[in-house]
């Protein structure tokens, strides 16, 4: 009897090879196991962090969350969706395990964009303004689709910048130039060709009018000229702004739904 006794205090004395249930999100369990799973995903992905389990652990709540309240719009996609979606990542040999994590993941992202797509970007409106500010910052940051004649002085000292003034033409601004001793550079280039500095400058600058002297020197735009790829900036510059402004709410949205979400951390390791 002792014998069996010492050989049952054994076996419940053996280590769990059982998952740890490290979170439940709305009674959903997350073992330490999904964790791995998605830390492997995330590497294959080329996404790594410092953090990476409790990076993973949050992911793992967030598709959790989008799918809970993506059930509610009938917006989950079906398995054919998802496996179709899944084969064009290149992801490379999955076990099961990870096949199935993955899965999950594309499929509370797929849930994701089309409850973007369906409830906030039709709420996102994007005015004349706001593609006008869009369109300058564009300008400055990389240049835009634009032809430019400038007249460009080096080297030039204060006293004669200070005496240069509003030309008729391009021909003007580079004889008014000469006549001051200068000696003016004409070029013609598209304006995201031009060095960051010079594409500052002259972004803002209208045409025919003299930019103030930076550098010992001044620089003057005489023509422009729209070529064919910026006929559908605007529509461009509108489509990528509802896209941020969208992005920008679709978080604000799933913040919220996070914190109505009952979670409940089990590992002190994953607490904030």
């Amino acid at each position: 009897m002792k014998k069996i006794l010492i050989l049952l205090s054994v076996f419940f004395a053996l280590p769990s090879f059982g998952a740890t249930i490290v979170a439940n999100v709305n009674g959903t369990p997350i073992t330490d196991t999904d964790i791995t799973m998605r830390t492997k995903l995330m590497a294959r992905q080329g996404k790594t962090s410092t953090d990476n389990r409790r990076v993973a652990l949050q992911n793992i709540i967030d598709d959790n969350v989008k799918l809970s309240y993506a059930g509610n719009f009938g917006a989950v996609p079906d398995d054919k969706t998802v496996d179709a979606e899944l084969k064009k990542m290149n992801l490379g040999d999955l076990s099961a395990s990870e096949r199935e994590m993955a899965r999950n993941a594309l499929r509370a992202e797929i849930a994701w964009q089309i409850i973007v797509a369906r409830t906030i970007m039709p709420t996102v409106n994007i005015n004349a303004e706001d593609i006008a500010t869009e369109r300058n910052n564009l300008a400055r940051e990389h240049g835009l689709p634009i032809e430019m004649t400038i007249v460009r002085l080096t080297e030039i000292p204060a006293d004669i910048a200070d005496n240069l003034t509003k030309p008729k033409s391009c021909d003007d601004a580079v004889a008014m130039a000469e006549r001051l001793g200068g000696a003016p550079q004409k070029f013609t280039a598209m304006q995201y060709e031009l060095s960051a500095d010079i594409r500052e400058r002259v972004s803002d600058l209208p045409k025919l009018t003299w930019s103030s002297r930076t550098d010992d020197s001044v620089l003057l735009v005489c023509d422009t000229k729209k070529t064919s790829e910026y006929k559908n900036l605007d529509d461009i510059i509108k489509q990528n702004a509802t896209y941020k402004q969208a992005m920008f709410m679709a978080d604000q949205q799933l913040k919220q739904l996070r914190r109505r979400a009952v979670i409940v951390i089990n590992d002190d390791r994953y607490k904030l």
